[in-house]
């Protein structure tokens, strides 16, 4: 093995029926990891990865779980599930699985009755890392390091987005406005209907699926925060803008059109569903991707040969007040306290 490079591990990824959590599947499958999908229908999960040439069937490498992370008792049952019939320390977990529904008259409800997008986006993910952490803490992934054999830290990924920073071009965009998550009223308030919207103003489903994403990031960071002494790895990740994701499958036709064009030759940021599962992988395996608390982009703009780098975040991602509420009240709304 040559020097610093890590042994493949275990890895659990949410939303794998299509776009980056599918080629990120793929990619850590072809690095020898063992990937364990979780999705709301694992036939579709099993059906996409054939479509790739992955292994069709129940084999070791490549297993498919049960689990709608917009229903936290699913999410329940699929952890319980999973330790039952794992028989070995997770390595990472990748938060990917996401809704965006822009087009919504009205808000859509979760089983607990919560708004989709952030039931989805941010409630189910922040559950299951919940009940998943004691078992990550366990992992031992060796590394070689050129001198001797150590242990790689588990990690937990969680992607992120342009439009949930607002240090960033994207999230700046005022349609229909930017990420904000006001004075999480909406959250004090129980999150139930009436209520939509973290800041308890009126709803605006482009904005629910940003507020969510910002929720994402917060996430990430308050684990950092909350868990600096341990063994765990907490990043989050922008792979660039893959434009032509099933994620726009609810946005108006001559969006899905006119998108992809746009990113290419305007912005430059477009990437492909490929490039991004490799990048999202990359995070997950590599040692130089060891770091706790970084938000990793490589940049609006695609340049040849572009490396990775630590992107800044606004204060509302940092902020460690509104971080610390925000943990408390997600605490309290998935029935964790």
């Amino acid at each position: 093995m040559a020097s610093n490079q890590a042994a493949p591990g275990t890895v659990l990824i949410t939303g794998t029926t299509s776009g980056v959590g599918l080629y990120a599947t793929k990619a850590l499958v072809d690095r020898g990891w063992r990937v364990i999908t979780a999705n709301r229908s694992p036939l579709r999960a099993e059906a996409a990865a054939v479509r790739l040439g992955l292994p069709s069937g129940r084999t070791r490498q490549l297993q498919h779980l049960y689990m709608d992370l917009g229903d936290l008792e699913s999410v329940r049952s699929g952890v319980n599930l999973l330790q039952e019939t794992l028989g070995e320390p997770l390595d990472a977990l990748v938060c990917n699985a996401a809704v965006y529904l822009p087009r919504l008259k009205k808000p859509m409800r979760s089983a607990q009755g919560y708004e989709i997008s952030m039931a989805t986006n941010h409630f189910g993910h922040f559950l299951l890392i919940q009940l998943l952490l004691d078992n990550l803490r366990k992992s031992s992934r060796p590394v070689w390091t050129g001198r001797s054999w150590g242990y790689e830290p588990p990690r937990v990924v969680i992607l992120g987005t342009v439009t949930a920073n607002y240090k960033e071009l994207g999230g700046k965009i005022p349609i229909p406005a930017p990420a904000d998550l006001g004075n999480l009223s909406g959250f004090e308030e129980g999150f139930r209907a009436p209520i939509s919207m973290a800041s308890g103003k009126k709803f605006k489903p482009g904005k629910a699926y940003k507020d969510s994403k910002l929720c994402n990031m917060i996430t990430t960071q308050e684990l950092h925060r909350r868990y600096k002494d341990s063994p765990i790895v907490f990043s989050s990740l922008y792979p660039g803008c893959v434009a032509n994701t099933k994620l726009f499958r609810n946005t108006p036709r001559i969006f899905q059109l006119l998108f992809p064009w746009f990113q290419k030759l305007i912005t430059g940021g477009f990437v492909s569903e490929t490039l991004a599962g490799q990048r999202v992988a990359q995070v997950v395996a590599d040692p130089q991707f060891g770091l706790s608390g970084v938000h990793w982009s490589w940049g609006n703009r695609q340049r040849k040969n572009r490396q990775q780098f630590s992107q800044e975040l606004s204060e509302r991602v940092t902020d460690t007040k509104t971080s610390r509420r925000v943990w408390e009240l997600s605490m309290n709304l998935v029935g964790l306290e």
